[in-house]
Order: structure tokens, then C-alpha cells, then sequence
């Protein structure tokens, strides 16, 4: 049993939870996750670690309620405890000193983004950071983002902060200044991965994004988490979670995305009935 120690709600339907789990807080490294169930009979999902406390034994989770299992989490309580959780799991960023890196994040995978943040930064990168949502409420960790990077910049859909538009439109806004970035992260929503990947090959930046598919054991066994990259098969939870974002076949990846929709509403709908939600 994992015991939550730390609990925010970052908004409405986004928390902010730090776990007692010394052994994988010792171990874990930048860019990798874990496969939780918050009950004995409950389902299994990977969420990322957001943050490590080696000395006092905790890591960090943020996630967005988006399902059953999800709802389930938002409702455990400081001293609530959650069944198991797996890592750390996947294979860790490839952290070096590349030059100037590019941080994109957008959505909860501003979380996933913050760790290899931080990492590439300790490791003597020059550090650009694109931050983007829909509107300004929704760009998380923009302060923590910040301590570790050189210039910041955030987009908003509808320019309620920062730049009005989208983080492609902040990559030209770079690529117009002459700025020379050896290698960029994207870490977000699957259509914001996509196209932020597209730019950076326009661009000839080579790209890292952080793939996630339906995963169930997160070691490679059932297959379900199969990507296609660069026309080979891989397996999210054990050859990534991080693939080079020219090569994902992403229509196919959105696609399998959507396979049990239907499936899944039908469950958080029983759940928020039970819980009143």
C-alpha cells in the first residue's frame, strides 16, 4: 500500500499528489513512469513521475481526471493509500549536455516534461521552454518550468497569456530569430506531439516525445501499448516511453487511442453515479 501524503487540486478535474514510495523515489530517473491501481479489483493505468524526493522517500504525481481510474484517485484523501504501484517502469530519458534544448509541454504532459527539464538543465543545457493550453488556467507548473529555464515562453488558443496561438507558433517565432536548438522534447496531447514533431522536422530538429497508449502490465507482456515507429513495431512501456517523434506513425497512434472510447465512458459514467459525482 502506497499512502498519499500530499494532495492540491491544481483545477476542477487536475490533482497534485506526492506518494510514500521510497524504493521507487531512490531509483527512478528523469522521463520514466509507473503502473498504478488504486483498488485490489481496479484497473491499471501508467501515470509519469513528476518529481522525486530521494532523501524523504516520495514521488509526484499530477494527473487529469479523464476516466474511472482517474475519478478514483481524485477522490483518495490525504492517509488514503493506494493498492499497488509498479516502478519505476521504461526507459529513461537520454539526458547529456546537447547544447540548447527545446522544452515543449502542453496539457498534463507538462508534468511528464518538468523531470527532463530539470535533468537536461543539471546536465548544462541551454534550456528554451514552450508551455501551452487553451487558455492561461489550464498552462501548469509555469514557476517551476521557469527555475529551469533560460528564456520561457507560453501560447495560449485563445492569447489570454503569452502568445496567442499554438507551440508550433512559438517554434517559428524561435526558428525566425535564428535560433540554433540541437534537440527538442514534446510532451502532451497526442495531436500537440504530432504536429510540434512535424514542425521540428521541418526545422531539422531531431525530436523526443513521450508516447501514451493503452498500457496494462508495463513490462512488455500483453502488448497492448504496440507503436508503430520509424515502420517497426515497439512497445511503449518497455522500448520508451520516449520515440523519436519523425518516426511515430501518429494517425495509427491516435487511432488505437479511441479503440475503447465507448467502453470507457460507460465505466466513469457507473463510477461518478456510485460516488455521486
Amino acid at each position: 500500500m502506497f499512502k498519499i501524503l500530499e494532495k492540491k487540486a491544481i483545477m476542477h478535474n487536475e490533482f497534485d499528489i506526492w506518494i510514500d514510495a521510497p524504493r521507487i523515489a531512490r531509483n527512478g530517473r528523469a522521463g520514466q513512469f509507473c503502473v498504478l491501481c488504486p483498488t485490489e479489483t481496479g484497473e491499471r493505468i501508467p501515470l509519469t513521475i513528476a518529481d522525486y524526493d530521494r532523501e524523504g522517500g516520495r514521488i509526484r504525481m499530477i494527473f487529469q481526471v479523464v476516466g474511472k481510474t482517474t475519478n478514483q484517485l481524485a477522490h483518495l484523501e490525504v492517509g488514503d493509500s493506494i493498492h499497488d504501484i509498479l516502478g519505476p517502469l521504461g526507459r529513461p530519458s537520454e539526458i547529456e549536455n546537447y547544447g540548447t534544448v527545446l522544452m515543449i509541454g502542453g496539457g498534463v504532459g507538462i508534468a511528464a516534461l518538468y523531470p527532463i527539464l530539470k535533468a537536461l538543465k543539471e546536465a548544462g543545457n541551454k534550456t528554451i521552454t514552450i508551455l501551452g493550453g487553451r487558455t492561461s488556467n489550464l498552462v501548469i507548473m509555469k514557476d517551476e518550468c521557469a527555475k529551469y529555464s533560460d528564456e520561457l515562453l507560453i501560447t495560449t488558443d485563445d492569447g489570454s497569456e503569452g502568445i496567442k496561438g499554438v507551440v508550433t507558433t512559438a517554434m517559428d517565432m524561435l526558428a525566425q530569430r535564428g535560433e540554433k536548438v540541437d534537440y527538442c522534447w514534446a510532451i502532451g496531447p497526442s495531436i500537440m506531439m504530432k504536429f510540434a514533431s512535424m514542425k521540428a522536422k521541418e526545422l531539422n530538429i531531431p525530436c523526443w516525445v513521450s508516447l501514451n497508449p493503452i498500457m496494462i502490465d508495463g513490462t512488455g507482456m500483453c502488448g497492448g501499448c504496440r507503436v508503430t515507429v520509424n515502420g517497426e513495431i515497439r512497445f511503449a512501456c518497455c522500448d520508451g516511453p520516449e520515440f523519436d517523434g519523425w518516426g511515430v506513425n501518429w494517425n495509427e497512434f491516435m487511432t488505437r487511442l479511441r479503440q475503447y472510447k465507448d467502453e470507457e465512458k460507460i465505466s466513469a459514467d457507473k463510477f461518478a453515479a456510485e460516488v455521486g459525482a
